[in-house]
Parts: C-alpha cells; sequence; structure tokens
C-alpha cells in the first residue's frame, strides 16, 4: 500500500471531521470515531488495494435464525456495506470495502453514511437482540 493511500485517507476523514482515535502506519490502520452519529472504534484499514471500514454492532451469545434474516432483509436497505457475521460467527459487524486507487471523499462519506444511517435506522432491532441474549 502506497503511503500516498494512508495519507489521502487520513485527509478524508479530517476533512469529514471524524475523530481519529489511533493510527498506525506501519499496519495501515486508523481507529475512528463519530459519537454523534453512533461510530465508535471503528477499524478503517487501508491494506494493499482496499480500504476495509468495519464497526462491531454487537456480540451474539447463541443462534438466532429470525436474526440473521432479519439482518439480511437489513443489508438490502443498505447503499453501502453490510451487516455481516465475523469469522467466529458470535460477532456481527458492519462491513464495507472500497477501492483505494480511485477512492474519492465522497465515495468514503458514503460509506460512513451508511454506516451511520444503518445503526440509526435499526437501532431498535439491535437493542431487542442485545436484551433477548442477556
Amino acid at each position: 500500500m502506497s503511503n500516498d493511500h494512508f495519507t489521502k485517507v487520513r485527509d478524508y476523514l479530517v476533512q469529514l471531521d471524524i475523530s481519529i482515535d489511533r493510527e498506525d502506519v506501519r499496519e495501515t490502520l486508523f481507529l475512528v470515531s463519530d459519537e454523534s452519529r453512533g461510530i465508535r472504534d471503528c477499524l478503517i484499514d487501508c491494506e494493499d488495494d482496499l480500504l476495509i471500514l468495519e464497526q462491531m454492532i454487537m456480540k451474539l451469545s447463541c443462534d438466532q435464525p429470525e436474526f440473521f434474516k432479519k439482518l439480511l432483509i437489513i443489508n438490502r436497505e443498505l447503499t453501502h456495506g453490510a451487516f455481516v457475521l465475523d469469522a467466529s460467527g458470535r460477532m456481527v459487524l458492519f462491513r464495507d470495502t472500497l477501492q483505494l486507487e480511485n477512492l474519492d471523499l465522497n465515495e468514503l462519506e458514503a460509506s460512513i453514511n451508511a454506516l451511520a444511517m444503518g445503526l440509526a435506522e435499526h437501532a431498535e432491532t439491535f437493542i431487542h437482540m442485545a436484551r433477548d441474549r442477556a
């Protein structure tokens, strides 16, 4: 990954007024927040040719087929990214991937907006599922 891509992503985050909580140039990672929009500890990885944006949403304690079905339905409504499970199947994440080569400010902003809107529009679903697992 070119250092130019990392610098460009940092500049875009600053322009978007996204708080950069931590950054690791060697690992090409940012940890960002925009708490007014529900975004906290969102990982942005500028690895190779891709920008990967991941936000942890919630942990799952057991298989919940109705919840998985609901996630798939929600994904159809998102303009960018998707709500996904991690490799263990126990963590719900928002994930989006973008090409770094021709990334522009509007594209990164759209991805971040999709995350914020998805959280806002479906907060009740996530809260309900978090209560059910407690």
